[in-house]
């Protein structure tokens, strides 16, 4: 059994097979339709449910509050149609459309950047130019691995893809890029993804806050607009739990001392070194601003991290659409949620 859902913008109706979402079938007939996490977290595929019924799986209230449910939007992610329906996507503000490329890669660089997080450079070889906005991200595949979503590590036109690969427990492709991967190795990326990156049109501070290898996209973020020459004031705060998780960190010490503008905060939970900030990273933040009207955030990291930065952010007095957040989940905690696809941290 399906039902037909029209879709505005792209003008056309998808037959949605009982239980499959709004998105992932749009997705699978070649709809570029806007979406980021795919796990009703980001709110990157808020949609207008114009006439019919859908049902909605878990999400989290950072992406569709209580109150924007009730006028009508749904997020195509996690929204399966209980009858013949019509959705229209939110329109971004300053959306950017870069063409969806697939990429044959080559391997041209391993770097530990810690203990556990593999610094992945890959030359393109095949399918260029690939255009991305900062913060954005792709789907790449390692030799027999599964595709796994990573954020572009590099600024927008450096030729050079980086990725930054976090080595888990339970995952297959963190596991073979620790272990296996070897320089000259294929590697194929698609892309670009995402609604989390750099708004260049806005001129108020910017926030970001990176937990982790959430500094692929943050990092990427603000060494943009840092290169870009952006005029505002520009915070980087990087949570992780002990010294040896730190990871460009003395770059970040030196863009520091050479932009006036831009002020670099490292927050440790786990220490005692009087070096650094102490505690979870979003209550430094906190600590350091009463007052977020105007500003703009790029959040990256584990989802507790990323929910609880954005609660905390809005009761700063930011807008909940000046929140640019992307939670990165494991593959087990994909599986585990029953999701369909989902980056390695």
């Amino acid at each position: 059994m399906s039902f037909k859902v029209r879709i505005a913008q792209a003008g056309c109706s998808l037959e949605v097979p009982t239980h499959a979402t709004i998105l992932a079938t749009a997705l699978d007939a070649g709809i570029d339709y806007p979406f980021g996490c795919q796990s009703g977290n980001c709110g990157a595929c808020k949609t207008r449910l114009v006439r019919g019924e859908v049902s909605m799986e878990d999400y989290s209230d950072f992406a569709l509050s209580n109150e924007e449910k009730a006028h009508g939007l749904i997020l195509a992610c996690r929204a399966a149609p209980r009858t013949d329906c019509e959705v229209a996507w939110l329109e971004q503000d300053d959306a950017i459309v870069h063409p969806r490329r697939r990429l044959g890669c080559r391997v041209r660089d391993l770097l530990d950047a810690t203990h556990d997080i593999k610094r992945v450079r890959l030359e393109i070889v095949s399918g260029g130019p690939f255009h991305f906005s900062a913060g954005q991200f792709a789907s790449v595949t390692f030799a027999s691995c599964p595709p796994r979503d990573y954020s572009m590590a590099n600024v927008p036109g450096d030729p050079t893809l980086e990725f930054h690969v976090r080595l888990t427990a339970s995952g297959a492709t963190s596991l073979h890029v620790a272990q296996h991967l070897r320089i000259g190795d294929s590697v194929r990326v698609e892309g670009p993804f995402g609604t989390s990156y750099l708004r260049e049109s806005h001129r108020g501070p910017i926030i970001a806050i990176a937990g982790g290898s959430g500094m692929a996209p943050i990092g990427s973020i603000v060494e943009h607009a840092l290169q870009s020459a952006l005029p505002q004031p520009i915070h980087l705060y990087f949570g992780v739990r002990t010294e040896q998780d730190l990871y460009l960190h003395d770059h970040f010490v030196a863009q520091a001392r050479g932009h006036d503008n831009f002020r670099y905060t490292p927050v440790l939970s786990d220490t005692g070194d009087a070096r650094y900030r102490r505690g979870p990273v979003h209550e430094a933040v906190a600590a350091d601003f009463a007052d977020l009207d105007g500003y703009k955030a790029y959040l990256a990291g584990p989802p507790v991290m990323v929910e609880a930065a954005s609660v905390m952010l809005e009761r700063r007095g930011m807008r909940r659409s000046d929140i640019h957040a992307d939670a990165f989940y494991t593959a087990a905690e994909m599986a585990k949620a029953g999701r369909k696809t989902g980056a390695e941290l």
